[in-house]
């Protein structure tokens, strides 16, 4: 008898714990998180903790607010690189210029500039006034004679009626101008030049080693044609430098384009009449 009513008790406070159980978890409290411990969570999956949220507002990038008009939504263009350089401009502060003082702190007294020498750009063309041209040259010197004006940088071909054909030329550097009267005593195609001996050791003295002969050809200093003038080391020759025409480079020689030369060893024979002033 009292077996069977400890086994009815222990089954009645069995049924009566499981209900409560039930009881107990039937409305689950809400877990509370701490905003520490969330926000690296809620920054990988893109949205940012509310405790945090007013520091890192300013620094995020809005999008721009859409512009309803009739159907579609239309967002205002980014501005372009010229407007953005053209505002940075405009709010740029103007620079104060600076006021030099004299030796002895006189702001009236005048600041002498340092000569500077302007840089020279290299020429890469040859100059308009250096082409060839027709020109009116009248002098008593017949028709065919060359008359090389050193000075200004001028070949001319002696014409009939008070004509000439003007070409541009190349003279001698400082220390190497000449002047007189020769005849073209032997003409060249593509000539082989064969530098003086004087000249060798004149390079050679500044570092530059000159070849003792070298063969006609686009690299040769001498050009596509030469004329050799009398018994002098001069002639009238091309050059693979043609940007050099209307200078003083040479050694004395009278240098032309290529194309000039061409030209001019066609007009002009054995014989021909040079004067050079």
């Amino acid at each position: 008898m009292k077996a069977k009513l400890l086994l009815a008790l222990g089954l009645a406070a069995l049924f009566s714990s499981s209900a409560l159980a039930d009881d107990r978890y039937r409305e689950r409290p809400p877990i509370v998180v701490s905003p520490d411990l969330a926000a690296p969570w809620l920054i990988q999956l893109g949205a940012q903790p509310q405790a945090r949220q007013r520091q890192v507002q300013p620094q995020r990038q809005m999008k721009p607010q859409a512009v309803v008009t009739g159907q579609r939504n239309y967002y205002p263009a980014a501005p372009s690189r010229a407007g953005v350089a053209q505002q940075a401009e405009v709010q740029q502060p103007a620079r104060t210029p600076v006021v030099r003082r004299g030796i002895f702190g006189n702001s009236d007294s005048q600041v002498q500039q340092v000569a500077v020498r302007p840089n020279r750009a290299i020429r890469s063309q040859i100059e308009p006034q250096f082409l060839p041209q027709m020109v009116a040259y009248d002098i008593k010197e017949k028709p065919g004679t060359i008359v090389i004006d050193t000075n200004n940088r001028f070949l001319y071909l002696v014409m009939e009626g008070g004509q000439a054909k003007r070409y541009g030329v190349g003279v001698g550097k400082p220390g190497f101008e000449w002047a007189g009267e020769h005849k073209v005593t032997r003409k060249a195609e593509w000539p082989t030049w064969v530098p003086p001996q004087e000249m060798i050791a004149r390079e050679a003295a500044k570092g530059h080693y000159l070849p003792a002969r070298m063969d006609g050809g686009p690299e040769n200093p001498l050009g596509a044609r030469a004329m050799y003038l009398g018994s002098t080391l001069y002639r009238i020759h091309g050059t693979n430098a043609p940007w050099t025409i209307g200078s003083a480079v040479s050694s004395g020689c009278i240098r032309m384009r290529n194309e000039d030369v061409t030209d001019l060893y066609g007009l002009v024979d054995v014989g021909t009449k040079v004067i050079v002033i």
